[in-house]
């Protein structure tokens, strides 16, 4: 029997997954799961995505730091993967992995930008289960800059319970241990993806995101959160995700059709002394690719193909 992969396989993948059996392992596999997601068009879906490649999308990044704004670039790629469920890693051999086997959508968000002298490298990442009605496994962040840097992980426990682990130089942060109970901001990015109509809409409790609460040396405890989704020109959509409490709002701009590819996001955090706070990313280059295959000197030229400097 021919081995199936659900997703690629980073750096050691050197075939693409058969579509038609794979689908049919998917539904076999997921449609008597009580928790499967309802009406889910994987076939379509596995067109897009179970291909052995990945999605790049690059940003013109304009961030907020230390009250000026500093021009970068942004990345979001986007990759399927074969997870584990009880370690919360990729799987090296998922076709003896047997239960432990879950696919999953993962998204790697970057951001780079430089205040003053000293660079930033700003990396989150998250792991979201494709076919069941369940929320985010895994999520991480980690910044790095001149000073030092910071490391945090979540993982979850049971359906909106996590725990986390937070590593900083920061002697009021040290290292320490949380837990908490919702849903994460960082999620939503790959919900999103999977599918927009599976976004929890109204009062949510949310844990804001990662990156966010550590540029400002915030607690790791959820806020309640309006969660809205709206029309907006030219066959797109905007999720607008508005924290009352601490005075931040994100919105993400998306095409309304599959496979809902973003094109923009718009954060907003006004500061104790009313100022509004404006961070924006716009989307620059596309490509669909096996990146992990494409590590030589002489594929270089496809940075300029995805306008990265």
């Amino acid at each position: 029997m021919n081995k199936l992969i659900i997703g690629p396989k980073c750096n050691n993948m050197n075939r693409v997954v058969q579509h038609a059996c794979l689908f049919l392992l998917v539904m076999g596999l997921f449609s008597c799961e009580k928790n499967s997601r309802d009406d889910f068009q994987s076939e379509e879906w596995g067109n897009y995505w179970f291909q052995g490649r990945a999605e790049i999308s690059t940003f013109e990044l304009k961030q907020m730091r230390y009250g000026e704004e500093r021009l970068g670039e942004a990345a979001l790629i986007y990759v399927t993967e074969d997870f584990s469920r009880k370690k919360h890693v990729k799987l090296d051999h998922p076709e003896s992995a047997g239960n432990d086997k879950v696919p999953v959508l993962k998204l790697n968000q970057t951001r780079s930008f430089l205040t003053g002298i000293y660079p930033y490298q700003v990396m989150s990442s998250a792991f979201t289960p494709i076919f069941e009605d369940t929320f985010g496994l895994k999520f991480s962040s980690s910044i790095q800059e001149w000073c030092g840097h910071t490391y945090l992980q979540v993982n979850r426990q049971s359906k909106t319970k996590y725990s986390a682990k937070l590593f900083s130089y920061f002697e009021q942060e040290g290292d320490a241990d949380f837990t908490f109970s919702g849903i994460l901001e960082d999620d939503l990015w790959n919900i999103l993806r999977i599918n927009p109509k599976y976004i929890p809409l109204g009062k949510v409790d949310l844990l804001p995101s990662l990156v966010h609460l550590r540029l400002f040396h915030l607690p790791l405890s959820t806020v309640e959160a309006e969660i809205t989704m709206m029309s907006i020109e030219n066959g797109k959509k905007r999720l607008v995700v508005n924290y009352p409490a601490i005075k931040r709002n994100l919105e993400i701009d998306f095409e309304a059709r599959f496979p809902f590819e973003i094109l923009a996001w718009k954060e907003t955090v006004t500061t104790k002394e009313g100022v509004a706070e404006v961070s924006t990313a716009k989307r620059k280059g596309f490509r669909s690719i096996d990146y992990w295959n494409r590590n030589s000197n002489a594929d270089e030229f496809l940075r300029k193909e995805l306008n990265l400097n």
